[in-house]
């Protein structure tokens, strides 16, 4: 509950510290996971005295517990183990400090941590931080290579040499930071988001040379995890861990099997890549070689055609064949007037034969009636009726006489 104070009325330090200890005391026993970075055991003393932190979050608290309850576990633990205690808070009034008392220590074994880093890796898997869209390439030829390793490791010397050994010219911004421990996984998150910061930073290489489960936990911690999935610079890492892959390999946008092969995935090598500049040169002067010596042979056989080397002879061949098809046509034309002119005489000549015309020349007449209509029987015409007769130069009238119809000339 709140107390009330003023700059009148305070109260004393001791008075604080002794209403501290009764909130505390007020809270119940929880379990607390954490690891041990500190162990004070002294011969003789009845109380350890341990340090308990959270890597994660860079916090620790003190435990103390009674001997007996350490000489349970003190054959598998030690620091730097991640144990789960089972504690009440409590409050140190004449230091005013806050503490945890153990009543059992539990060691967390190999087999419980690996399910607790797969049922962290679904639930990371869920949020898609490992999917295959999410991972950027790598550059070609990165100028200035991030390296996060431990201090003089083996790791660092390999990624170096091999590095400079297939490309001299490149360049490292060399990060040394704890790989395992209680420290390694804000230190390796710093160092991360420092070398992402830098904009002439081209790749970023973790590298560790491998180790034990127990090693490798910091490379599977979720902070240092969502931390290389939000880096904007590409990330490769280099645990060297065959047997079990921490989530930092499946978060990274490479990973590598050892730092050697990072080294080899990273920097191109100088000599590979001189050589293949050899080999485009070479195709590219065949191809360019073939293609001339191919245009020049077609161009030769062009020169020897006979079109190229008497251009006139092509017009002197269509003169000639034009000269023909025009005799031939006046020839054509000729044969069909002729036959024209001599099939119009022939229907002229059957058309006069065949005129009235020329039967009224051989002595013939035609009588026709008043209203023109030719007589063809005696007994179309009356007696004395009046016809025209029309001969071969004129015409003149008759009169029919007689019961016969004879035809006599009119006046």
């Amino acid at each position: 509950m709140a107390v009330s104070t003023s700059p009148e009325t305070p109260i004393p330090v001791g008075e604080v510290s002794r209403l501290i200890g009764g909130w505390i005391d007020r809270l119940g026993a929880v379990w607390v996971e954490g690891q041990i970075t500190q162990l004070s055991r002294r011969p003789g003393a009845g109380v350890v005295f341990l340090t308990l932190r959270d890597p994660s979050y860079d916090i620790s608290l003190s435990v103390t517990c009674y001997r007996q309850v350490f000489d349970k576990v003190a054959d598998v633990i030690s620091e730097g183990a991640r144990v789960v205690v089972h504690a009440k808070p409590e409050w140190y009034a004449p230091r005013g400090q806050l503490s945890l008392r153990a009543a059992e220590i539990r060691p967390v074994g190999v087999g419980e941590l690996l399910a607790r880093l797969e049922q962290l890796k679904k639930s990371l898997a869920a949020e898609g931080l490992f999917a295959a869209d999410r991972k950027k390439p790598l550059p070609f030829l990165p100028q200035l290579i991030g390296l996060v390793c431990g201090r003089a490791s083996a790791a660092e010397r390999d990624v170096l040499e091999n590095a400079r050994h297939r490309w001299p010219a490149v360049r490292f911004a060399v990060r040394n930071v704890p790989v395992q421990g209680v420290h390694a996984v804000p230190q390796v998150i710093a160092a991360v988001q420092e070398l992402d910061a830098l904009p002439e930073v081209d790749v970023i290489i973790v590298a560790r040379g491998g180790g034990s489960v127990e090693d490798l936990l910091p490379f599977s911690d979720e902070q240092l995890v969502r931390a290389v999935g939000a880096a904007a610079t590409p990330v490769v890492s280099a645990i060297g861990h065959e047997p079990d892959t921490p989530l930092l390999d499946l978060v990274a946008d490479l990973r590598a099997s050892t730092p050697t092969d990072a080294a080899k995935k990273v920097v191109p090598d100088v000599g590979e890549e001189l050589t293949r500049i050899r080999q485009l040169r070479d195709r590219a002067f065949r191809a360019v070689d073939g293609f001339v010596q191919r245009e020049e042979r077609g161009l030769a056989a062009a020169l020897h055609r006979p079109c190229i080397q008497r251009p006139q002879r092509m017009v002197e061949e269509r003169e000639e064949q034009v000269t023909a098809l025009l005799e031939r046509g006046r020839r054509t034309l000729g044969h069909l007037l002729d036959r024209a002119d001599s099939e119009l005489a022939h229907t002229l000549a059957r058309v006069v034969a065949l005129s009235p015309k020329a039967t009224l020349e051989r002595g013939y007449a035609v009588l026709q009636k008043a209203d023109g209509a030719a007589v063809r029987s005696p007994q179309e015409v009356g007696a004395d009726e009046e016809l025209r007769a029309r001969v071969a130069e004129g015409e003149f009238r008759v009169r029919v006489s007689g019961a016969e119809g004879a035809v006599t000339p009119g006046a």
